[in-house]
Order: C-alpha cells, then structure tokens, then sequence
C-alpha cells in the first residue's frame, strides 16, 4: 500500500509542479491592493510552504517521542528526516515571506515583529543539527534531538501565530489582505499546497531509504560474516560501540 502511494506521488509530482508553477506565473491576474500586483503571486507559493513546514515539524516530533518509547533507530532517521525537510520549507517560507513584503510594504526586510519571530524559529531549527552534530555517540544523539523536537513544536505555534499577533504593532495582515485575492488565487494556492506536499513525501521517504541503507551497511560492518541487520532490530550495544 505504501509503495503503492510512493509511486503515485512520483507519477503525480513533475507534471502538478509545473501546471503549478506555470498557473501561478500565467494564469493569476496582478493583484489588487500591492504596491506591486504582480509580485502577489507569491503568496500562493508562500503559504503552502509555511503549512507543510509545520506538518513536517509535527512528524518530526512524532517519531522522536516513539523513538523515546521504543528506542528503535529507524523512529530516529525518520524524525531527523523529517526535520531536514521542515527547516527547508521553514527557510522557503522566509525568502517568500520577503517577496510578498515587498510586494506589499516596499521593503523586503522591515524587522516586523513576525519577520523576527521567523528568525527566532530558524535559529530554533539549525541549533537542532548543530546539537546533534556536537554529540558524537550515536544514541546520546538520538536522544537529546528527539528532547529537543518536541520542544521545536511547541516553538513553532507561540512564534508563528500567538507572539505576532500579541501586538497591533505588526504589519503582517489578520484575516484578508487589503483588497483580496480571487477564486483563481485559492485555486493555485490549494494546488500548491498538494504538490509540496508531494515533494515532501516523495523527498522525506528518499531521505530515509538513503538514511536506513547507510546504517544497514555501517552495522554489517561489525557484525561477523556480513549478516543482514535490520535497522528496526539493530540493538543497543552495536551502535553505541560503533559510534565512537
């Protein structure tokens, strides 16, 4: 079933991205209400990355705490999988951010308080990797990331939606931006949201096929005569030797 999907997504991804990405530079009108109508394009492509960067934090999270519960390793490659993919889409989400700010308040960057709040999170996701990088014992790793995702999650809703909007003084738009934007802008919008969906699925199970290979081999390595380890069964004691 699985696989079965993995392979719709595949069929589906190249031809969606470009109708997409073709509809979104052709055949959206410049919209009403920007300094620039044209470049509120962006915002199709802006909001999409933003929602799946969230889906792909909660994953993340997800298979930390079941990498708590259980310790099995491939729990671990798929949160850090899963991350990977979530700071792209967080970093996606600011370059677009910056264009529809520009777009609309003439500037790409104005320090407003949610163009820091999204700073703040970016810093929040890159000291994840450097943390982990910092830990040479491969378990000790896994453990302190998986700590850490959770606490990443409960960052993402306080600096993406409670802290720019505790001030009035913001000028990030609540509800419907000023003049609006027509059915096609929806329809393009939503689209968007399928197809980076699929980029992030067909990429997150990449990651992690890449990822389970890798230590597969790593763990055949210590093991006499070559047998195949499974990484769901890999146990303690091998991964802790082999990280040093």
């Amino acid at each position: 079933m699985i696989n079965s999907i993995h392979k719709i997504v595949k069929v589906l991804l190249l031809p969606l991205g470009c109708a997409v990405i073709a509809a979104g530079f052709l055949w959206l009108l410049p919209a009403k209400g920007f300094m620039n109508p044209a470049l509120a394009r962006i915002v199709v492509f802006h909001v999409p990355c933003s929602i799946v960067g969230l889906v792909a934090t909660t994953v993340a999270t997800w298979f930390s705490i079941a990498y708590l519960w259980k310790r099995r390793l491939s729990d671990d490659i798929k949160a850090f999988a899963s991350f990977s993919w979530s700071l792209l889409f967080w970093i996606l989400t600011t370059v677009t951010g910056s264009v529809f700010s520009k777009a609309q308040w003439g500037a790409y960057w104005s320090w407003d308080i949610k163009q820091g709040s999204i700073l703040l999170l970016l810093m929040v996701f890159v000291a994840y990797f450097a943390l982990r990088a910092a830990i040479s014992d491969r378990r000790k790793a896994a453990t302190i990331g998986a700590v850490y995702a959770i606490f990443a999650l409960l960052a993402v809703p306080y600096l993406t939606l409670i802290l720019p909007n505790s001030t009035p003084d913001t000028l990030h738009p609540k509800g419907t931006l000023e003049g609006g934007l027509d059915t096609r802008y929806n329809t393009v919008l939503w689209l968007d949201f399928l197809t980076v969906t699929l980029v992030y699925v067909w990429g997150f199970r990449l990651q992690v096929a890449i990822a389970e290979a890798g230590e597969r081999l790593t763990a055949r390595r210590r093991v006499p005569g070559g047998a195949t380890v499974r990484v769901e069964t890999m146990e303690r004691r091998p991964l802790e030797e082999g990280a040093s």
